[in-house]
């Protein structure tokens, strides 16, 4: 009968050492991809961030693709997740209402605000190794959000064309603070990124929210 390998009291198990390293090194490359893009960031640089050797990457990461891939997925799989509830939850429970959504998604932001950062980044650049990641993942669920933004109140004040711009609005508000915080502490000496600054702007932002999918203001259309 095998002998039960044991780890002794206080030490970390090999398996989950590895687990601890895959998770530094995700947090270096996603600063960095943030920073300089992909195209930008080199295999070294994420290693000298992490204080390994380039060759140690590769016992957690196959490739530079699949290390990106990987940061995405971290980073853009639980906003997906939440997106994805939410559409639901509303659907079922109109009261909630997209503002509920807005401090959701805040709050996930705010625990990785360089992810939007990197999205940009990608962005600004042509996103060619973002895109098809994006389109596998996000358009299932805005096309969800579409439909069921065509079946809720907004659908009486905006006209048909307009709705999935709602979505769209939504995402950029929300992204773009995180995006403009760097610059913006530049510039005013003034952290968007402190607990009371992110406070204020999910109350800002929710109300916003709520008013772009409101029908109580005067109808444009329909």
């Amino acid at each position: 009968m095998p002998t039960a390998v044991t780890t002794p009291a206080g030490s970390v198990s090999p398996r989950r050492k590895g687990e601890l390293t895959a998770e530094r090194i995700l947090d270096a490359a996603e600063g960095l991809f943030a920073a300089t893009g992909y195209a930008g960031t080199t295999l070294r640089d994420v290693a000298d961030a992490v204080g390994l050797r380039t060759p140690s990457l590769y016992n957690h990461f196959a490739s530079k693709d699949a290390l990106y891939a990987a940061v995405l997925k971290r980073g853009i799989g639980p906003l997906l997740d939440t997106l994805s509830q939410a559409v639901e939850d509303i659907a079922r429970s109109p009261e909630l209402g997209p503002g509920r959504l807005a401090e959701k998604l805040m709050a996930q932001l705010a625990e990785r605000p360089k992810l939007p950062q990197l999205i940009q980044h990608e962005a600004l650049t042509g996103g060619g190794r973002l895109s098809p990641m994006l389109r596998e993942w996000i358009i299932p669920v805005f096309t969800s959000a579409d439909r069921r933004a065509a079946a809720g109140p907004a659908a009486s004040r905006w006209k048909s064309e307009q709705l999935p711009l709602l979505v769209i609005a939504m995402y950029n508000i929300i992204v773009g603070y995180f995006t403009i915080a760097p610059l913006y502490k530049e510039l005013n000496g003034v952290d968007l990124l402190t607990s009371e600054a992110l406070a204020t702007q999910t109350r800002l932002f929710s109300e916003v929210v709520e008013t772009l999918f409101d029908t109580s203001a005067a109808g444009n259309g329909g």
